[in-house]
């Protein structure tokens, strides 16, 4: 990640400038110094290239002159309808455009203070790239190492940086995460990874396939008996509150590679899997950036770990498990998986920490994205309030949700003939039953389902976003927990 550091207003020297200005407003201050240094050559642009400063779009100007290497205009778009969503896209789209370089500055002039280190936090998120495995060559090389925000308020922008900055780590874990192949990131090896959190002030609980055994958790391991990879799940604390009050609850499904088992996938796309362990993902990213930012507020991140493998000791369809809960599943399709994950460790949340809600997050269902598109998470949830929390900080966030029913009409389609239930309702509401399904293992406790499986992969870029692992929920998380948090 690049340095960023806060500088008061004034033109660079060297290096490259970002310009963000908003359309149908008088230029800024730092807008027409830099004009005037370059001798017009930043205006003689504009009207070149008819640039009108849509929000998210840009326009480079190379080797305007006064020592530049280059200017970046980013449209901030109409100054009523500019949000912290639209502060972060310019600070992305910024960063991108001015990444070969090795020193950069983001003008925020113009912007107020408060959505400062939201520009921040975009160029931050902008700036990532996953490359650790290129050994030849890598088309996208960044240089960047030094990124200053220019401001009016550099005396306050930089403390509070410190939070944020919390927040761009986090999701930067989840990213890295989610981006690993499934032959690397094997549950135990996510395990391992999330241990080295405890340097964070975070308490790490590992359970292995015996502990599972013994807390009776048939329904995660029947999931994880056919792979030589053994499972795992991981319970992560952050004690903020500095009292013994009831945790918030973020429990995540982490299927590390999801072959569906007996019930195979086609092979066409199945490479996409390695990011099966979405949730589980955005749990850790979320606990990270609590740790590091103290959160005032207990929280608990549980996430169950498993590879769905097909092999001689594979489910089969047609078993019956029993559920830690107690209660029995028929599997009538071993790629309805993930479920069978949760329901165990939402079991094992609710009873063993009483938590005051519960946040599931799963790439569960392909039935969301024909419903939703890659745009909208769906939200399904037993209590009203929490639901418009989360639908509050999804808007907030940029990470939006659209809240899906939850009925006892559904429920006839888990009937099953030999157990308490199945694990599939069939094509019509997939994803809907599927919530269903977990809801049997939540009782009373106030709680949500997350089905994140449009958001997670990106496969095309977006202003400020480069393709690929989104941490859709990290920051949509941090943003609801911070409604709970003591002042």
């Amino acid at each position: 990640m690049a340095e960023i550091s806060f500088q008061d207003l004034s033109l660079p020297s060297g290096g490259a400038l970002a310009l963000p200005e908003f359309a149908e407003s008088e230029r800024s201050n730092l807008f027409r110094a830099a004009d005037d240094a370059t001798g017009g050559a930043i205006s003689r642009a504009v009207e070149a290239a008819s640039f009108t400063f849509r929000s998210g779009a840009s326009c480079t100007v190379l080797a305007p002159g006064a020592g530049l290497e280059r200017v970046v205009l980013v449209g901030l778009g109409k100054k009523e309808d500019f949000t912290e969503v639209s502060a972060e896209r310019a600070g992305g789209v910024a960063a991108i455009a001015m990444a070969m370089h090795t020193q950069a500055a983001i003008s925020t002039d113009g912007i107020a203070s408060a959505q400062v280190p939201l520009v921040a936090l975009g160029a931050s998120l902008g700036l990532y790239r996953f490359d650790r495995y290129h050994t030849i060559h890598n088309d996208d090389p960044q240089k960047l190492i030094g990124l200053t925000i220019l401001t009016s308020a550099a005396d306050t922008a930089q403390p509070a940086w410190a939070g944020w900055d919390a927040v761009a780590r986090g999701v930067t874990l989840t990213r890295d995460l989610v981006t690993e192949p499934a032959n690397i990131l094997t549950p135990v090896t996510f395990a391992d990874r999330t241990e080295k959190l405890r340097s964070l002030g975070l308490t790490i609980e590992v359970f292995d396939r015996p502990a599972m055994e013994k807390l009776g958790f048939g329904a995660l391991l029947g999931v994880a008996q056919g792979s030589s990879n053994e499972p795992r799940m991981v319970v992560m604390r952050w004690n903020g509150a500095g009292d013994e009050s009831a945790p918030l609850a973020f429990i995540g499904k982490g299927v590390t590679f999801d072959s569906g088992g007996i019930s195979i996938k086609p092979a066409a796309g199945m490479e996409d899997m390695k990011w099966d362990m979405g949730g589980a993902g955005v749990v850790t990213g979320l606990m990270s950036t609590l740790a590091r930012r103290q959160a005032k507020v207990n929280v608990v991140g549980l996430i169950g770990l498993v590879e769905n493998m097909v092999s001689g000791n594979a489910q089969r369809p047609g078993d019956v498990v029993r559920s830690a809960s107690g209660q029995t599943i028929e599997v009538l399709n071993t790629d309805a998986e993930g479920r069978l994950v949760l329901a165990d460790v939402l079991w094992y949340a609710r009873e063993i920490f009483k938590p005051r809600f519960m946040v599931d997050l799963a790439t569960l269902t392909g039935a969301v994205i024909v419903a939703l598109g890659h745009e909208y998470a769906g939200l399904f949830s037993n209590d009203d309030t929490l639901a418009a929390n989360l639908d509050a900080a999804g808007r907030i966030s940029g990470e939006k949700l659209w809240r899906m029913p939850l009925s006892d009409d559904y429920d006839q389609f888990l009937k099953s003939d030999i157990a308490d239930m199945k694990n599939i309702g069939g094509r019509p509401g997939g994803s809907i039953t599927a919530a269903q399904f977990l809801q049997r293992f939540v009782g009373d406790t106030p709680w949500a389902h997350l089905d994140i499986a449009g958001v997670t992969w990106a496969s095309k870029a977006k202003p400020g976003a480069l393709k690929g692992a989104t941490a859709f929920g990290v920051r949509l998380l941090d943003r609801l927990v911070r409604q709970y948090e003591a002042k």
